[in-house]
């Protein structure tokens, strides 16, 4: 019997195996080439003016602002024509959103509160990695009503909107007021041409590279350069029924799931288990990522569901349960690449590092597990039921 794979499988597969790949390669005898290729010095370089960083911070701050620059242009395609375009719909996934980040958060600070070290990675369990959610849900594809994919998409994207607003609130130091307001001026112009309607995609790249390295310069976190791109990209159709916003997601979406997020998880998801247990593990800072992925993920993004479905009488999408929405919940409890990548903010090289990904690694494990045993058993709705009594 064959076994034909989407795309979105694929290419969480891929995250799987660059994941197990820098686990197996850095508690390998080969772990010191591991450390010494992301330390390697990559230099760009026009004239005299270059920029010096170890690949890691090209991975991180480069490849990653590509990613961001495709979630910037799913938020927007999501705001004009998707789910977020209709009032009556977006109630829902926008609760669940929120809910399946504060909740994590509050966990996050229960074994941390009172530790100021330890607090700075209260946002680690409040991400949710879409690529890897969207990959494995499908891979359970016969456990799951195509409507939960929508739902999980959308919770994702306005999480990850929330993580960027986390990250440029939150994680930035020792601010360049000249770099910032050379970027903002970047990110103006290119709202300017949004509203000119130019429609040449490389004008809008070429501002966003200067964006990005003026965002570089002055302290903020370098990836929000691609989000800024990717909002002011044109969406509507020409005459010829052209969308730059649709035709630059369509030719960033294969590199992006199946080169930069790989290569993103090859350079993080290495870490030492020489010497890890219960003791590694049960550390404040290791439980509250498992407490927030694993148990406040599920609770916020049901809480949420039911607080939409019950002061705002919003709808679930129809054939979906409250089962669904609880393994849903669990599938975005795999926080994986943006966990890793706002850990890596929090706690920058120090030994807290270890701990957060260890922690995330086992997150993520589990909630595929547990997303997987609820979802098997979840019963596709015909049709849409009253939202006033959810059925489990």
């Amino acid at each position: 019997m064959t076994v034909k794979l989407s795309q979105d499988a694929i290419g969480g597969l891929l995250l799987i195996a660059a994941a197990a790949i820098a686990l197996l390669w850095d508690n390998s005898a080969l772990a010191p080439y591991y450390d010494a290729l992301l330390k390697a010095e990559g230099v760009i370089s026009v004239g005299s003016y270059g920029l010096q960083k170890p690949l890691l911070l090209w991975i991180n701050e480069g490849l990653m602002a590509i990613f961001f620059l495709l979630v910037g242009l799913e938020v927007k395609k999501e705001i004009q024509t998707g789910t977020l375009s209709d009032p009556k719909n977006v109630s829902l996934p926008i609760l669940a959103a929120v809910g399946g980040m504060a909740i994590p958060a509050l966990m996050y600070a229960i074994p941390n509160y009172g530790d100021a070290v330890g607090m700075r990675g209260w946002a680690v369990p409040t991400a949710t990695d879409i690529a890897f959610a969207v990959g494995i849900l499908a891979l359970l594809s016969s456990k799951a009503p195509p409507a939960l994919k929508i739902f999980i998409l959308t919770v994702a994207i306005i999480d990850d909107l929330g993580a960027v607003i986390v990250i440029a609130a939150f994680y930035t130091s020792d601010l360049s007021t000249l770099s910032l307001s050379l970027g903002l001026a970047g990110c103006i112009a290119l709202f300017a041409m949004n509203r000119f309607n130019i429609r040449n995609t490389s004008a809008y790249l070429f501002v966003g590279l200067f964006i990005w390295i003026c965002v570089l310069k002055s302290g903020v976190h370098a990836t929000l350069a691609g989000v800024a791109v990717g909002l002011a990209i044109p969406g509507d159709r020409d005459s010829e029924g052209h969308s730059p916003l649709h035709e630059m997601e369509n030719n960033l979406h294969y590199p992006v799931a199946f080169l930069i997020l790989p290569l993103f998880a090859l350079a993080n998801a290495g870490v030492r288990l020489s010497g890890v247990g219960m003791d590694t593990i049960l550390q404040p800072i290791s439980a509250g990522v498992l407490l927030g992925l694993v148990v406040g993920k599920p609770v916020g993004v049901v809480a949420g569901a039911v607080l939409a479905m019950k002061f705002l009488k919003a709808k679930l999408p129809e054939g979906l349960s409250l089962r669904h929405v609880w393994g849903a919940g669990h599938l975005t409890g795999i926080g994986f690449t943006m966990s890793l990548f706002i850990g890596s903010l929090a706690f920058e090289d120090g030994p807290e590092v270890a701990q957060v990904r260890i922690a995330i690694l086992l997150a993520s494990l589990l909630s595929v597990i547990f997303g997987w045993l609820v979802l098997r058993t979840a019963r596709t709705l015909q049709p849409t039921y009253s939202p006033v009594s959810p059925s489990l």
